[in-house]
């Protein structure tokens, strides 16, 4: 199997994150890819129509996209346990929150990376921060407890939805008010999965 992925991504590294957790590294291999909102890499689009990373080539099967259909399938093909029945739908609902937050943080991104400065909105961007904020505050109001405890997907999007505020927007200071959420995340960045793909810059 082959990942079409960007260093970048949130939503990919969110997948890189889980091969290294589970062990399957060695089974799918890595194809790191340029891509941008105005060009999509042709091999990304001849995986997925959308154009959008992360991708799963899978030989003899059809290609999977969407990081939580990928994160699914991937926890499912050895029963690593990253969604635990128990717990699921919590499981669920973080990994959406996380998501969601990487998706206004990509957003603002791309807003102000690739537009000509005359042409960002301002009120788009604010917009887009206030759900990053507010997604932030739920993680520290109602999922702090789910965030602790056995490793599940829903750790590993938000440290990967946290990583990129630092990696983007770090001067927005994700951090004020969510002291909590600060002191898990300094923790999880640690691991060895989160070390291995890191980027800077």
């Amino acid at each position: 199997m082959e990942l079409l992925t960007s260093a970048a991504s949130p939503f990919a590294r969110k997948v890189r994150v889980l091969l290294r957790e589970t062990g399957q590294i060695k089974t799918v291999k890595e194809v790191h890819v340029t891509t941008s909102p105005y060009k999509s890499d042709p091999k990304v689009l001849a995986a997925n129509p959308t154009g959008r990373i992360p991708a799963l080539t899978r030989p003899e099967a059809t290609t999977l996209y969407d990081s939580r259909v990928i994160t699914r399938f991937l926890d499912s093909h050895i029963n690593a346990g990253l969604y635990p029945e128990k717990s699921l739908w919590d499981v669920l609902t973080i990994e959406a929150t996380a998501d969601a937050i990487m998706d206004s943080a990509v957003s603002i991104s791309y807003e102000t990376r690739t537009r000509p400065e005359g042409l960002i909105s301002s009120d788009w961007v604010d917009a887009q921060w206030l759900k990053v904020v507010n997604g932030c505050k739920a993680l520290q109001g109602n999922w702090l407890v789910n965030l602790n405890g056995p490793l599940n997907m829903g750790q590993i999007s938000v440290a990967c939805a946290l990583a990129y505020l630092d990696l983007r927007h770090s001067a927005r200071n994700w951090r004020e008010g969510n002291d909590a959420l600060a002191e898990w995340f300094s923790s999880f960045e640690g691991r060895r999965s989160m070390v291995d793909t890191h980027v800077d810059g």
